[in-house]
This record gives C-alpha cells, structure tokens and sequence, in this order.
C-alpha cells in the first residue's frame, strides 16, 4: 500500500490494498476498504466509512458520519455534507440476500451534496448540481440544479461558485456569473457553459 503524503489519524482503519491519492486526509474512526480507489486531496472526516467498490475522485470533500458504500463513484470535486447517506440496495430486507442487485450511483464533478441528505442508489447527480440540507434523491439531477424536500424537487439553477443562478426553471436566459465570468445559457430546460 502506497500512502506517500498521505494523512492518517492514529484511530482510522485503512485496509491494505486501498489506493488514497497524495495529500489525502483521513480523520478519526475512519474505514477505508481494501478495493477503495481514493484520489489526490481528499478530507475524510470523523466516522468516514468508504466501501470496497467505491471510487473518489480528486479534492472531494467527504465530512463527518457518511458511508459511501460499494457501487458509489463520486468524481472530481464533490462535497458531501454531514452525515448524508448514500444506499445501494433499492428494496431492502434483512431476510433476502441482495448483494449481486447494487445499482451504481454515480455524482458527477463539483456537485454538492447537502447535510443529512439522502441519496438512493441508481442516480445520477449532475455537475455542480446542489442538493439541500435533508432532501431525498430519489431520481436523477441535472447538471446546475437546485434540488430541496422529500422527494427533491428542483427549485433553481446554482453556478460553479455555488451561488444561486437567477435564472427560470424552463424557457431562455443568460446570466454571467461576476466572481468567476462563467456565461450559464438556458437551452431547452437546461443549463449549458456558452
């Protein structure tokens, strides 16, 4: 096992075998498996548990108290708020053995993933999509989306900087973002980069 400029907290649990990228930090009582895949520049937080057949890209930020279990990708960037919950069984039951039916569950770069929100597995959540603090994620999220409630629902439009795009949810429109000049277009209910 390679951990070259990696931190790790003297109660974390890193199996052998896991791959963490340099520069990572892995903080109290965290579990990392042996089949993790764990990029450069990750925080892992207090309680982290990280599963075998979990993927974790560069500069994510994984806070206190979630399990990111197996079938879970999360790429480049994502933040994951305390205590958010992803699953990977869609119906399960204690009595029935269900492991060969994971579905994936795959968040795509810079999404943010807010406190004591649930995400169910089989979705995909969008780039720079925004998740409310305690939403259900029960389908998937377009890129640039606002989702808050249970189930979510998409309320807006949030930019790369994580600020609200004031934009409508159908129809046309352009908005500049003034911190980082990004033009966000309105396309066919969809936020594209022109």
């Amino acid at each position: 096992m390679n951990l070259i400029g990696v931190s790790i907290h003297d109660t974390a649990i890193v199996d052998d075998g896991a791959r963490i990228g340099e520069g990572s930090r892995i903080w109290h009582w965290a579990h990392i498996c042996a089949g993790a895949e764990i990029g450069k520049g990750v925080s892992l937080g207090q309680n982290v548990f990280v599963g075998n057949k979990v993927k974790i890209g560069d500069r994510c930020k994984i806070q206190n108290n979630v399990s990111i279990y197996d079938n879970v990708t999360l790429e480049e960037g994502v933040f994951c708020g305390p205590s958010m919950v992803f699953t990977n069984v869609y119906n399960p039951r204690a009595l029935v053995e269900r492991k060969s039916e994971y579905r994936d569950t795959y968040v795509c770069r810079g999404a943010s993933l807010g406190a004591n929100c649930t995400v169910v597995c089989g979705v995909r959540v969008g780039e720079f999509a925004f998740i409310g603090a305690g939403a259900l994620v029960n389908d998937d999220v377009k890129p640039f989306a606002l989702m808050v409630g249970v189930p979510a629902k998409q309320i807006g439009w949030m930019s790369q900087y994580g600020e609200r795009i004031p934009l409508p949810l159908a129809g046309v429109g352009k908005f500049v973002c003034p911190h980082q000049g990004i033009t966000y277009e309105l396309i066919n209910s969809n936020i594209v980069l022109s």
